[in-house]
Parts: structure tokens; C-alpha cells; sequence
């Protein structure tokens, strides 16, 4: 005996919920037409993943039952075809209007089961607590004669909910998923799936989320493992697609999974991918047509423009060079030769006349006082200021191209390069961003041409360019310094002593966290921007910006 599982693998809009029902619906007729006897959506795939706090308006906990009594309906005719689909599921008279979060089976247009998910997250950019009650019940329904224990998403990153559903009688656990991408939780999901399935002696299907929801990316990467442990079928990262498993009963009622396996990508793919996912779904779900950015010659902002090529094509993204009194003439040629090779919309603005004036009219006040960090941040803004008119005229959204490095230490300006609607690297540190520079120029993963970054944006000093002779190594210490620094006491929090005790000086440690600290009401202004690691300066960065707090 043996039948297929279709996994919906696809990309929902939050709030979407006529349109994700309508998903829901085709991915069901086509899974039915390809022979498969069960169909699992992504968690909460008729709202899309998270909606935050549209999941306490009761209007909208409305709106879902009413879809999935639509979904129930337009599938009953699909023939042995039993759907799993995530929804959020309201509680009468709950206080707060929270709901659960759920899955219900469907088969022959009846709702037969709702399981309520049991592990709430309530970390990093996860705050499911505030939205829903746990459940405490085990789901195991049948299909084709093999009974199957369902879960939701971190309820299997804990024994007790498996171990509950091979109690049940489940012969194979089936878990629906909206887990964030962050560098390396490919691998990192597999290996936890794989301790479950070693201690229930089942296997696993896992059916994942793909796309882009405001900081938030998720790859997909569906996948099945069998009782050994070993990967069955793996589903491509960052696409949409049904993916199938094949599901065999063998010689003493043993479950064997299989199914075609996708390639782990690098992490430098899985990085560009992971970038290119959340610019154009920030950009499409939003409804703009089109970006702006400054290109400056340097090596942020044609990485960023090179994602921005990527995730929306050359037609929707127009570059604007806006040289100071102080930009290098390579700096124009090599901005220049960028434009050209991607083939974007390029002009030239430049801010002198606009500098001049500023000075002018601030000349009675700073009488008798040295040029500093005002007047490099009067560029900085004037420049802000054109692309936001810009931005105003056309409806194109600003991107800015500070990265993670300066988002940590403030070497940024407020309402200057700051300015603008979504932040691509944001959570990108600077050797990244080298690294992925001369990745991209190596691959080209969305055929819009290889090497695109001219040579020497990724081989010159990176400088600012608001003063004479200007360097960032002025002001900060070398990048793989600052990084290393960054990572450990901001990604991983570590304290102070052990920092400096691995290795690194006690000036550059304190240095570099006083940085961190004291620019928290700077990121607090940050546009939103994709999450690539395990901590962003998102909604998993939490600090408060009036803190004495030193260690």
C-alpha cells in the first residue's frame, strides 16, 4: 500500500484571507488531480504568518471561520482528499479575544477534527502568548489506513506532544510549520525533527511556510524524514511549490517515506535568497512600484542595489548619485559603472548648492565654532530629503543601505542615510557584506548577469565621504573586530569580561558596546528591514534606551 502527501509550500499574504483561501483551494484541486491523499497547509496558512494583533479583532476571527467553511465546501467534492489547514480558532467569551492557534481536518466538506497547538512560543520575534491560549489535546486522525499525529510548528521542538501522539496509535507524525528563516535553521530544523523521530520511532513529514512577511522571511524547505532518521524528501528553499511525499506501508506495518531531495544551498545563497525573498514581497504585498536608493559608490549600496535588481528586475529600481563636496571622482565612475552594468535608471544630484545653503543659514549660530559631525550630517539628510521627495513624486519606496554593523554602533545619520522604508542589510554585518559581494559577482542565482559590483567598490577602504580623507576605520575599529564584537555581546549576549576574556582589547570591547548602547533611540526610528540571523535590531532587540546598565 502506498499513497502521496502533497505539502502547500506556498507564499499567503497576511490578511489576505479571501485570497489564501482561494490558494488553499487550488493547491487542494491540483493535489487531488495528482492522486494525493492528503494535503498539508503551512501554520495559520488562511491568515498568513503572523498577523499580530488582527488576531484580537473578533471581525477577523470571523472572517476566518466563515473561509474555512468556504474552503470545507469548495473541496468536498475532491474524493479521498483529507486537507490539514492552519487557522486561528476564536474562543467564546475569552478575555482579550484570544484565540488558538490550529489545524483542522477536512474531508468530504466536514470539519472532523480541530487541534489546538500546545507550545507557544515567546522569543525572539515570536510573541504567540499574546495572542493565544494553548491547547492540551492530542490530534490523530487516519488516512488510507495509516494514522497520523499532527502537529503545529514548536510543538515538535518538544518531546511530550510527539510522544503524546504515538501514544495515540499515530504511525507517522505530520506537522505543520511557520518557522522564521535566520542563517543555518535549515540544518538547525532537520536535526531537531530528527531527535523527535529518534524518540518516537516514527516519521516525520514537515510541511513549512515560504515567503515574506514585513522582517521576517521563510525559506520553505519542506521535507520528510524516515524512522532512521535519514532525509526522505526535501523540498526546494525560497519557492513555492506542491511538494509530494510518498508514504509505503512495508513488511510488518513499518512507515518508509520518499520523495525527491533539493540540494542544502550554501550559506551565501540561502543569505542573497533570504534578501532578495524579503525586497520583493515588502515591495509586492505593499503595492509599490518601485524602489529608490542612493548610490553612492560604495560597497553597501551596490550590494543593495544588486538585491533590489534581483528581487524586482532592473525596470523597478531607479539609482540616484548625489555627490558632496567631498565624493571621490572614482566614486562617480564606479556608481556609474554599476547603473550601467544592471541596466537601471541612473541620475546625478548634486548637494553642494544645498550644503552651501544650509551653512549659510546656520553661519550666525556656529560663528567661531570647528566643522564636525553637524555638517557631515547635513549631507547625509540633505540627501535623505531628495530621495524621499523622490519617493513622494513617483510612489517608489526608499531603500535604505546601512548595514548591521553601523545600525549597531550608530555610524549612521538620523533622518539622513536612515531615511527611507525598508532597511535591505540591515541585519547584515559588514564582512557579510563583503563576503556576499563577491559571492554575488561569482553567481548569478535570478539571471540578471554576473558581476554586477565593479572590482573596486569591494577592494577600496569604505569611507563615508562627508569629510576630507575620510575612512571608517577613522572611527571604528577594523570590521573583523567590530563583528566579531557585535555578534557575541549582541547576538549572543554575551557579557563584557568574557568577551574581552576571548581574546579581544578592553578598549575595543568597551568601545564598541558603549556604541550598542548608547544609539538604541536611533535604531527605535530604523525602517523595518529583512531578519537574517538569529537576532536582529527587530522585534527580537528589546532594549531600552534609557539604561545605565554597563556590564
Amino acid at each position: 500500500m502506498s499513497f502521496p502527501i502533497s505539502i502547500a509550500q506556498l507564499n499567503f499574504v497576511v490578511g489576505d484571507i479571501p485570497g489564501n483561501t482561494q490558494k488553499i483551494i487550488e493547491a487542494a484541486r491540483e493535489a487531488h488531480a495528482q492522486g494525493a491523499r492528503l494535503l498539508l497547509t503551512p501554520e495559520l496558512a488562511l491568515t498568513a504568518y503572523a498577523a499580530e494583533d488582527l488576531y484580537l479583532r473578533p471581525a477577523f476571527l470571523s472572517a476566518c471561520d466563515k473561509a474555512l467553511a468556504e474552503i470545507a465546501t469548495a473541496t468536498a467534492g475532491f474524493a479521498d482528499l483529507t486537507l490539514v489547514v492552519g487557522h486561528p480558532d476564536g474562543i467564546a467569551n475569552e478575555p482579550g479575544h484570544r484565540c488558538h492557534n490550529a489545524a483542522s481536518v477536512i474531508r468530504n466538506g466536514r470539519i472532523e477534527q480541530t487541534y489546538a497547538k500546545q507550545r507557544l512560543p515567546n522569543y525572539e520575534v515570536f510573541d504567540e502568548q499574546r495572542y493565544f491560549i494553548p491547547g492540551n489535546d492530542t490530534c490523530v486522525f487516519e488516512v488510507d489506513g495509516v494514522r497520523m499525529g499532527l502537529l503545529i510548528c514548536e510543538d515538535a521542538w518538544y518531546a511530550e506532544p510527539a510522544k503524546a501522539a504515538a501514544n495515540a496509535g499515530a504511525q507517522l507524525l505530520v506537522c505543520i510549520n511557520a518557522s522564521p528563516f535566520h542563517l543555518g535553521k535549515t540544518v538547525e530544523r532537520e536535526n531537531a525533527m530528527r531527535a523527535r523521530v529518534a524518540e518516537t520511532g516514527l516519521p516525520l513529514v514537515y510541511a513549512h511556510l515560504y515567503g515574506g512577511q514585513d522582517e521576517v522571511v521563510f525559506e520553505g524547505a519542506s521535507f520528510a524524514l524516515n524512522a532512521d532518521g535519514q532525509v526522505a524528501m526535501r523540498a526546494a528553499s525560497f519557492a513555492e511549490e506542491l511538494a509530494s511525499v510518498n508514504v509505503q506501508q512495508v513488511q510488518g506495518g513499518a512507515i518508509r517515506l520518499s520523495g525527491d531531495l533539493a540540494p542544502v544551498m550554501s550559506w551565501e545563497a540561502e543569505l542573497w535568497a533570504a534578501l532578495v525573498t524579503g525586497v520583493r514581497d515588502y515591495i509586492g504585498k505593499n503595492g509599490f512600484p518601485g524602489v529608490v536608493l542612493g548610490l553612492s559608490g560604495g560597497i553597501d549600496s551596490a550590494l543593495v542595489l544588486a538585491v533590489a535588481v534581483d528581487a524586482l528586475g532592473a525596470d523597478r529600481v531607479r539609482t540616484v548619485m548625489m555627490p558632496s563636496p567631498y565624493t571621490a571622482d572614482i566614486s562617480w565612475i564606479d556608481a556609474r559603472e554599476m547603473a550601467a552594468r544592471l541596466h537601471v535608471q541612473y541620475q546625478e544630484i548634486a548637494i553642494a548648492p544645498q550644503f552651501e545653503a544650509f551653512k549659510a543659514a546656520l553661519a550666525a549660530d556656529f560663528a567661531g565654532l570647528p566643522e564636525d559631525t553637524t555638517e557631515e550630517n547635513l549631507q547625509a539628510r540633505i540627501r535623505g530629503m531628495l530621495l524621499m521627495a523622490l519617493s513622494n513624486k513617483f510612489g517608489s519606496l526608499v531603500l535604505t543601505t546601512g548595514n548591521k554593523s553601523e545600525m549597531a554602533t550608530g555610524y549612521c545619520t538620523l533622518y539622513g542615510d536612515m531615511a527611507g522604508g525598508f532597511a535591505v542589510i540591515k541585519d547584515v554585518l559588514k564582512t557579510r557584506v563583503f563576503a556576499l559581494a563577491r559571492w554575488r559577482n561569482a553567481h548569478d542565482p535570478f539571471g540578471t548577469g554576473l558581476n554586477p559590483i565593479p572590482e573596486r567598490i569591494i577592494t577600496r577602504p569604505p569611507s563615508a565621504e562627508l569629510r576630507p580623507d575620510q575612512k571608517d576605520q577613522d572611527s571604528l575599529p577594523p570590521y573583523e573586530v567590530l563583528d566579531a564584537i557585535v555578534e557575541r555581546y549582541m547576538e549572543r549576549d554575551e557579557a563584557i569580561a568574557d568577551i574581552v576574556a576571548a581574546g579581544f582589547s578592553q578598549a575595543d570591547v568597551d568601545r564598541v558596546t558603549r556604541l550598542i548602547k548608547i544609539n538604541e533611540y536611533k535604531r527605535r526610528q530604523a525602517a523595518v528591514g529583512v531578519r537574517v540571523t538569529r537576532r536582529s535590531f527587530g522585534k527580537d532587540w528589546r532594549y531600552p534606551i534609557t539604561n545605565k546598565f554597563r556590564a
